[in-house]
């Protein structure tokens, strides 16, 4: 069995950001997608959708994780992180295995440490600045939809289609072409000239 690609579901969270990275890698990459709860209660997120995580911070096997996807959300400018999903960051981090955050989540990682000595994007640099007390990794900061530095992908709000095509390559889903051309379709909303 592939490893799975786990989705961070928390109350109010995002839920358009991450929807054409999890559907393509389950589609054409073959993972499993895994929805992931600081409990498993159910979450409803931003666009009212009840969802019943499959599994809890607390239960993740870390050699089962392809990728871990925290998507955006008001929480991330209001809360700090908590404990349990600070401590499965960290981890994630030193296996070596793809974080990705989009939007406010992007906060959370800043916050956390994960962004120093990584080029990183967010919603700009003034967001950063203005949500992590003592962020102080502007030199490294990239204004640019979505960013991949080693592990990290970070991506602004409007940058759903970027973020999706950085995790692509990053898990390998799709050939370099295959992936420009998927950015290009869903960015300009237009088939290609002679595409059925």
């Amino acid at each position: 069995m592939s490893k799975a690609v786990y989705l961070l579901v928390v109350e109010g969270f995002a839920d358009w950001e991450p929807a054409h990275a999890v559907a393509e890698v389950r589609r054409h990459g073959q993972f499993r997608v895994e929805t992931v709860g600081l409990t498993r209660e159910a979450v409803q997120s931003m666009g009212g959708l009840n969802i019943l995580p499959s599994k809890a911070v607390g239960e993740l096997d870390i050699a089962d994780v392809a990728a871990f996807i925290l998507p955006g959300g008001d929480r991330w400018e209001r809360a700090s992180v908590e404990p349990e999903l600070a401590t499965l960051l960290a981890q994630l981090d030193r296996a070596a295995v793809p974080i990705a955050a989009i939007c406010g989540a992007t906060v959370a990682i800043a916050r956390l440490g994960l962004v120093r000595g990584r080029r990183h994007t967010s919603n700009g640099l003034e967001y950063l600045r203005a949500h992590v007390p003592g962020y102080a990794d502007a030199s490294a900061y990239v204004d640019a939809p979505a960013v991949r530095d080693r592990k990290l992908i970070t991506a602004s709000g409007l940058a759903d289609v970027e973020f999706a095509r950085e995790l692509f390559e990053e898990l390998g889903v799709f050939d370099p072409g295959e992936r420009a051309l998927w950015a290009q379709v869903f960015r300009s909303a237009q088939l290609p000239t002679g595409a059925d």
